[in-house]
């Protein structure tokens, strides 16, 4: 990714977690974050990407992130995470999406940033610079048409 930051946030003392959102907001790019969650023993990674970063890369890449392995399609759902309450950290407000494992990051109502899953975060930012690079808008592609048009046959050469 563009510029990694990695940041370790444990319980949000001295606003460490309103820092690290606003970093990632003034920043632009994708902020690595791994959480060390009081009470647990394991840590949770995950990273920070901006909404305006996420909007760009999700209009680019062609799918949705594939959220179960080959041969798993038609597995039954049999966990279904919790509902929890929105947690606040200063000015921002979490909410942790049901589905997909994603964790919406506003502040004053709107969405500045999401947490995202770092191999999803990876995924959809390869899918959307590889289908960018792929794609010419309509004046680009009708100026290579017209070019192309103009070009001897190969059999004239």
């Amino acid at each position: 990714m563009g510029i990694q930051i990695n940041v370790v946030v444990s319980y949000p003392i001295n606003d460490e977690m309103e820092r690290v959102l606003g970093l990632a907001e003034a920043v632009g790019e994708p902020v690595t974050v791994t959480f060390m969650w009081e009470g647990r023993e394991e840590p949770e990674h995950a990273v920070l990407v901006p909404a305006a970063t996420l909007a760009r890369w999700e209009h680019w890449a062609p799918s949705a992130y594939p959220t179960s392995g080959p041969g798993e399609e038609n597995r039954a759902v049999t966990e279904e995470p919790e509902l929890a309450h929105p947690a606040e950290f200063g000015a921002f407000t979490l909410f942790r999406r049901r589905a997909g494992g994603r964790t919406a990051v506003a502040r004053k109502g709107v969405v500045v940033a999401e947490l995202l899953n770092p191999d999803e975060a990876h995924w959809l930012q390869e899918k959307a610079r590889n289908v960018r690079q792929g794609f010419m808008d309509p004046k680009q592609k009708a100026a290579f048409e017209d070019f192309l048009a103009r070009q001897a046959s190969l059999d004239d050469q």
